[in-house]
């Protein structure tokens, strides 16, 4: 019997080909894109679904029997073989609003997980081409070489990302409050649009911090692993770990959590 940690490498080898399949079919539609609402400031467009619908009848004929959780309604097949102890969490696009501007980032997000616990992460950022993978216990990559998280040791020389509220608009006073903190206690803040993609920037040292409520598995559960791999943390703005479904999301380097986390404060009670 195979150790698992060659079958997880298998099962990346694989959500490699797919999300650089995916890559061709996002590339395609760039620049011609329909797009359609389905909620305020949700955006979904016919890439979305067609990435999306690749990806999930490429994952079923290669793994058979596979549950699949992604982003865009699947219906009666969204959980799949509730028996299996393994799970697919997919964002076709993540950044739909950058990829319908033609603004970068925005990527595909693939996470396998086994029992509950993520074991393979794929974020490929499409307009880059750069592809960040992981598997529990193997380290992070990108395009193959070999990553990790950064080294800053202070919030006065940290760079940190986040997501601006774009739907729920309820908090936003809240959301305000904990910026103007980070603003001034660090080197600067940026807001690239696609969380996935802020996790893997993380992972590899880019940024140093990333902050975010309101946020779906599917953005995060690649994302997550990767950054792990590179050797940060990543928790709920309360400290809890595994906050794949907890809907606020604080990933650093380690050095920087918990301060970073004392700043974000008045977000702690925010989930949306």
């Amino acid at each position: 019997m195979r150790e698992p940690r060659l079958l997880y490498e298998e099962i990346r080898d694989v959500a490699v080909r797919l999300a650089r399949e995916a890559g061709q079919i996002v590339r395609y539609y760039a620049g011609r894109v329909t797009v359609r609402e389905k909620d305020y400031n949700e955006l979904v467009t016919q890439a979305d679904e067609e990435v999306q619908h690749f990806l999930t009848e490429a994952i079923r004929r290669n793994f058979p029997g596979h549950a699949i959780l992604a982003e865009e309604d699947l219906g009666e097949t969204q959980q799949g073989n509730e028996r299996t102890p393994f799970r697919w969490i997919i964002d076709p696009i993540d950044g739909t609003t950058n990829f319908t501007h033609g603004v970068p980032p925005y990527g595909i997000s693939l996470a396998l997980q086994h029992e509950g616990r993520t074991v393979v992460g794929v974020v490929y950022d499409v307009p880059h081409d750069e592809l960040f993978t992981a598997v529990r216990g193997g380290g992070v990559y990108v395009n193959g070489v070999r990553a990790c998280v950064s080294s800053t040791a202070t919030l006065r020389e940290a760079l940190i990302t986040t997501g601006f509220p774009y739907r729920e608009m309820g908090h936003l006073e809240e959301y305000l409050e904990a910026l103007g903190r980070v603003m001034r206690a660090t080197q600067g803040v940026r807001r690239p649009g696609a969380a996935s993609i802020d996790l893997a920037w993380v992972a590899c040292g880019r940024f140093d911090g990333f902050f975010e409520t309101g946020l779906s598995p599917w953005d995060v559960a690649a994302g997550m692993l990767l950054v792990e791999e590179g050797g940060g943390r990543v928790t709920d703005f309360h400290g809890r770990p595994n906050p794949t479904f907890a809907r606020q999301l604080l990933a650093t380097n380690g050095r920087l959590h918990e301060a970073l986390c004392e700043l974000v404060a008045p977000l702690h009670h925010v989930y949306v």
